[in-house]
């Protein structure tokens, strides 16, 4: 009867006050973010303190936002800056353009430009939105630069290359797992992110298993199971 379709709308919405809420009292509380989140990026240093920026410009040659503005310079002879015969002299980066793409990481022949997990930006101005060399080098610690405008929450600043470390040498499986870059500035040599094999380790990567998250979510909203 056209009466019960009524009635029937009433029950679904009682229904739901009896399931567990899933909202997030955002910005109070923030959900884990995975691994290979693209957000601000960072210019890493090696384990000595160098720039692993050499100042090729291949970063800014394949943006296709056309937000990345570098410009290399000769090392000096009594105090070289990078590993390298030349180092990023100047580095910036237009957030305004900035699309979150991560071909500027890819193209990065020696690690240096990476991205962390930290996405809220809040500027106040347009010149708060160009990030300069001396706002994107890793301090000391190999940590990223905290700004007054951004909104850092804890594990933000964690593994902020895994998305350069998760493939392999042409999709090879045989390479999955094996580590093939130089150690990061306060980190040393990142854990490899494995795929579907056993060669992964989640508590070192920060990664967020797919399967255990669907576990937990399932079985209390639809009475299923994952297998």
């Amino acid at each position: 009867m056209p009466g019960l379709n009524f009635f029937g709308g009433f029950k679904q919405a009682i229904k739901q006050v009896a399931e567990p809420r899933v909202t997030t009292e955002y910005p109070k509380q923030k959900r884990p973010k995975p691994p290979r989140l693209h957000g601000r990026h960072v210019l890493n240093r090696y384990e000595d303190g160098m720039e692993k920026c050499i100042g090729c410009e291949l970063c800014a040659a394949v943006c296709p936002a056309d937000c990345i503005y570098v410009r290399g310079a000769d090392n000096p002879e009594d105090a070289p800056v990078s590993p390298g015969e030349r180092y990023g002299f100047v580095y910036e980066i237009n957030y305004l353009r900035c699309i979150h793409c991560d071909m500027c990481v890819e193209a990065c022949p020696t690690e240096a430009i990476t991205e962390s997990k930290m996405f809220e930006f809040s500027f106040t101005s347009r010149a708060d939105a160009i990030y300069t060399k001396a706002e994107l080098l890793v301090d000391d610690e190999g940590r990223p630069r905290r700004l007054p405008w951004e909104d850092w929450r804890e594990g933000e600043d964690a593994n902020t290359s895994a998305w350069m470390r998760a493939t392999s040498p042409a999709g090879s499986a045989a390479y999955e797992g094996e580590v093939q870059w130089s150690g990061e500035l306060g980190y040393g040599v990142r854990a490899p992110e494995g795929g579907q094999s056993n060669k992964r380790d989640d508590e070192a990567t920060g990664n967020i298993s797919l399967r255990e998250t669907l576990a937990n979510k399932i079985p209390s909203r639809f009475g299923g199971k994952v297998r």
